[in-house]
C-alpha cells in the first residue's frame, strides 16, 4: 500500500539544469527524489506540474509522490526541508487522492517575468531574478501583450524540445504590476497551458515592441504566420517564475483521517 503525497515546492532556479532529472547533472527533480528516497529506503519517482528551464525559478511547482505505507506517518514538509538543499524548500505538504495527479489535473498556471529598466544600476540582490533590458515604453508593451489573449495557436512562440499534440493554448489573463523597486515590472500570465519556452518567447516579443523595434500588432502578425523563425530571441531564464498551478478542489482534497495527514511545519521559506 502506498499513500499519495502533495507537495508544493518554491526554488531558486539559478543553479539548476531546470526540473527535469537528467543524468550526471543537478536538477529540481534529482535533488528531491534523492532526498525523499534517503527518508523511505526506496527510489520514489516525483511528478511534478511541468517542467522548468535551467535558471527558471518556482513559487508553486506543485508535485506528487507515492509514499510506502510504512513511511506515512513521518512530518513530511520538516523531514525534506531538514535534508534538501537551501535552494530548494517545501511550503505544503498533504496527503491526497490517489487519483490526483499534479500535471493532468491542473487547471490553470501562473507565471511571472520580471524586467529592470533601469541601465544607469541594478541591485546586485535582484541580478539572479530580473532581465536587465533597459527602458520600455509600456504603453506600446500593454497594447502587444492584448494581441496574446484568448485561444490561439502559438506555433511562434514555442521553441523546439518537447513534442506537442498541437500548440493551440488559451491565454487568459496578463497582467503589469510594479515591483519593489521603481525600476522593477512584473508581468503575470495566466493560461490553462503554455508551451516550452513559451512565455519567454513572448517577453521577448513585448520587450523589442517596447524598445521600439516593432508595432504592437507585430504580436498579431507572428500568431497568424506560426512561424518561429520570424519572431524575436527568447527572454532570459532568470527572470521567469512558476508562480502558481491552479486545481478543482475536489481534484486534491486532503487525506486527514489518522496518522495519514502530511503535517504542515518546518518550511524555510527562502524565496
Amino acid at each position: 500500500m502506498v499513500k499519495r503525497l502533495k507537495l508544493k515546492l518554491a526554488y531558486d532556479g539559478t543553479d539548476f539544469c531546470g526540473w527535469q532529472l537528467q543524468p550526471d547533472l543537478r536538477t529540481v527533480q534529482g535533488e528531491l527524489e534523492k532526498a525523499v528516497s534517503r527518508i523511505t529506503g526506496t527510489p520514489v519517482r516525483a511528478h511534478g506540474s511541468g517542467r522548468t528551464d535551467s535558471g527558471v525559478h518556482a513559487l508553486a511547482q506543485t508535485v506528487h509522490l507515492d509514499i510506502p505505507e510504512s513511511r506515512i506517518s513521518i512530518p513530511w514538509q520538516r523531514a525534506l526541508n531538514s535534508i534538501l538543499p537551501d535552494d530548494i524548500s517545501v511550503l505544503e505538504a498533504d496527503y491526497v487522492s490517489s487519483e490526483f495527479h499534479s500535471r493532468f489535473d491542473a487547471l490553470e498556471k501562473v507565471y511571472t517575468y520580471t524586467l529592470w529598466t533601469n541601465r544607469k544600476y541594478l541591485i546586485p540582490q535582484r541580478r539572479k531574478y530580473v532581465w536587465d533590458c533597459g527602458f520600455l515604453d509600456f504603453e506600446k508593451v500593454d497594447q502587444a501583450a492584448a494581441f496574446f489573449l484568448g485561444e490561439h495557436d502559438f506555433a511562434a512562440f514555442q521553441n523546439v524540445g518537447t513534442p506537442v499534440k498541437d500548440t493551440v493554448r488559451t491565454l487568459l489573463e496578463i497582467k503589469r504590476t510594479q515591483g519593489e523597486s521603481s525600476s522593477e515590472y512584473i508581468l503575470e500570465f495566466r493560461g490553462t497551458g503554455f508551451l516550452k519556452q513559451m512565455v519567454r518567447n513572448m517577453v521577448g516579443c513585448l520587450v523589442e515592441i517596447g524598445r521600439g523595434k516593432a508595432e504592437p500588432d507585430f504580436v498579431r502578425y507572428l500568431i497568424e504566420g506560426k512561424d518561429r523563425t520570424k519572431a524575436p530571441a527568447t527572454a532570459p531564464p532568470q527572470g521567469l517564475c512558476l508562480y502558481d498551478v491552479v486545481y478543482r478542489e475536489e481534484s486534491c482534497g486532503s487525506d486527514n483521517s489518522g496518522r495519514n495527514k502530511a503535517r504542515k511545519d518546518g518550511s524555510k521559506h527562502r524565496l
